[in-house]
């Protein structure tokens, strides 16, 4: 006789019940918030991170703040819960291999160069390409502008400061780090800055991918969508990937992630190199709009 799964049962041993039937809300909430979907392997994952937030808010049980949520009584605590379910694994000049390609694809342009960063995490990803641009360009104000989304405002923040421990740059080069990063010193001892040059170069603003509607517009050089793709699925990645088709210039170029791979997704880009894309012919000619910057400014 096969046994029926107790989606009730919990582990009593935790600090606060937390069973399949919550795990099962929350997946819900996450998807239709963000899009992200969780595996069922993410299950002790989610108990950690949003526990925080019970003990944060005081709230008792998982069920009380997940209603609290859904009817929209703890609105303001959207944001956090959205903010603790991101994955944010990043590094400087991580997938080391895009930004020879990118500084190649930039240095033939005649113009000011925009990219758009969708994903930026904690800024290294963001600083990398401003380092790209300043090295293609020889010099530290290249006539470049990116724009940096993440919809998680706590690394926003972070990437916003542009300080980081030093052990973050410790397998750049001496040049780069020299180039690019103020060495704290007395209670900063251990601790770099991006040089401000960097820093100006850069809008950092709070975007979901899943809104329906973007606070930008076409023409970027280059999207750099890499390492989120993996958290949807199959639908919303297409939707995402169609959005992406108005924004780039003809020759744009959409860099992916490692383990990202768009041909079984979407019919509107084509692979150009190894997670680089470009737009297929039939996107490739015709009239596109014109960027419009987002202001810039914290997030």
């Amino acid at each position: 006789m096969t046994k029926s799964i107790d989606k009730t049962r919990s582990d009593t041993s935790k600090e606060f019940s937390f069973n399949s039937r919550d795990f099962d809300r929350v997946r819900d909430l996450i998807y239709k918030r963000a899009g992200i979907s969780l595996a069922d392997s993410k299950q002790e994952m989610v108990y950690s991170r949003l526990a925080r937030r019970l003990r944060a808010t005081g709230i008792s049980s998982f069920s009380e703040y997940l209603d609290g949520l859904e009817s929209h009584q703890i609105e303001s605590e959207w944001e956090a819960f959205t903010n603790a379910l991101t994955t944010n694994l990043t590094s400087f000049f991580r997938e080391e291999h895009h930004f020879p390609i990118l500084a190649e694809h930039i240095a033939k342009k005649h113009e000011t160069v925009n990219i758009w960063c969708s994903a930026s995490s904690t800024g290294e990803e963001p600083y990398s390409i401003a380092m790209t641009l300043c090295e293609a360009f020889g010099t530290l104000r290249p006539p470049a502008h990116i724009i940096a989304t993440d919809i998680d405002t706590n690394v926003l923040e972070t990437a916003s400061r542009g300080v980081y421990n030093l052990d973050r740059i410790e397998k750049l080069s001496a040049e780069r780090t020299r180039k690019f990063f103020l060495k704290g010193k007395g209670a900063q001892d251990g601790l770099v800055r991006v040089r401000p040059e960097l820093r100006d170069l850069i809008t950092f603003k709070q975007l979901n991918l899943l809104e329906d509607n973007w606070p930008l517009n076409g023409e970027f050089d280059a999207i750099f969508c890499r390492n989120v793709m993996i958290y949807f699925d199959k639908p919303t990645q297409g939707k995402i990937l169609k959005k992406f088709v108005p924004l780039m210039k003809p020759d744009g170029l959409l860099f992916a992630g490692h383990s990202e791979n768009f041909l079984y997704v979407s019919d509107d880009f084509k692979l150009r190199g190894k997670t680089v894309y470009e737009l297929a012919k039939s996107h490739s000619s015709g009239t596109r709009p014109t960027l419009r910057h987002l202001q810039k400014g914290n997030p």
